[in-house]
């Protein structure tokens, strides 16, 4: 459901329901570049021709997605060293986005080598996408989007999407997401410089990777720890395995008693291999409302 505000002109979405895929990545730009650019042609070709209509330049600005914005593109893909690609559908409506943020090769960062900065992939679709085509169509492109990616993690489920931390959209981002613990919260430029080899937590997709799926037993470790009914560990090529927490995303509801048990399941034995943001930046919410969001399914 979209929320609005007025303005003079016109009312403008500031805040929307959706679905969001997104893979941390702990290999340089120029290693994934092309697995990358292949997960945005599945994107495009499954969510339709005008469903990205607008990109990011170097200054900032949002420009029409026209031979030129696709050449630019294409040289970011292109770039030896890192990558910063944002697009978008174009429309007031916040219905479908695409991010890559492709890191530069680093030296070792010693004690804080888990929480370095990471190579990170987002893609939003529109909720009304899920309700048209199901939930096994999402979970098809999710796991098709990340087929040839050599993530650590992943994520796949409701989320928040917003354009940007805005003054009026921030207490409606507080109220539901206390609400709602199933909506993840958007952030993927402040979480990639965190995430190392770690993971988000519990998502309805939750992809795992390596050292993370191996530090949990690999997929028979991770059965053996799941009890929930409806919950499944797919293993996929190359020492990677995704959770599935039932056959549709759920958003939950703490105020009439829907906790999301196995969804809390997981998150128990996701916990060792979880991040911390701390007091690092993260839109407009406090670094207690911070820690008591990463923590809603394990207090």
């Amino acid at each position: 459901m979209p929320f609005l505000v007025e303005t003079e002109d016109e009312e403008i979405v500031i805040l929307r329901d959706s679905v969001s895929i997104t893979f941390y990545v702990d290999r340089n730009h120029s290693e994934i570049s092309q697995a990358v650019k292949k997960s945005l042609s599945h994107y495009e070709a499954a969510m339709g021709p005008e469903s990205l209509a607008l990109y990011v330049d170097d200054e900032g600005d949002w420009r029409e997605l026209d031979a030129k914005g696709r050449a630019f593109v294409q040289a970011e893909f292109e770039a030896p060293l890192g990558a910063r690609i944002r697009l978008s559908d174009g429309s007031t409506l916040l219905s479908h986005s695409f991010k890559y943020r492709g890191e530069s090769p680093i030296e070792s960062w010693g004690e804080s080598e888990q929480h370095r900065p990471i190579s990170s992939v987002e893609f939003y679709l529109p909720t009304e996408y899920l309700l048209e085509h199901g939930a096994g169509r999402v979970r098809d492109l999710s796991m098709e989007l990340g087929a040839e990616l050599p993530f650590v993690s992943g994520h796949a489920g409701l989320s928040f999407y917003m354009a940007a931390w805005m003054r009026d959209n921030t207490p409606v981002v507080r109220e539901l997401s206390q609400r709602h613990p199933g909506f993840d919260l958007p952030g993927i430029d402040e979480l990639r410089r965190v995430m190392g080899s770690r993971t988000r937590g519990a998502s309805w997709l939750t992809f795992l990777g390596q050292p993370i799926l191996g530090g949990l037993g690999g997929v028979a470790g991770l059965r053996a720890q799941l009890k929930s009914p409806g919950t499944t560990v797919q293993e996929m090529s190359g020492d990677r395995a995704v959770v599935s927490l039932g056959e549709w995303p759920e958003a939950g509801d703490l105020e009439n008693g829907d906790t999301l048990p196995h969804y809390r399941e997981l998150a128990r034995v996701l916990e060792p291999w979880m991040y911390t943001h701390g007091d690092a930046y993260w839109g407009n919410l406090t670094p207690e409302e911070i820690r008591r969001w990463e923590r809603r399914f394990l207090d």
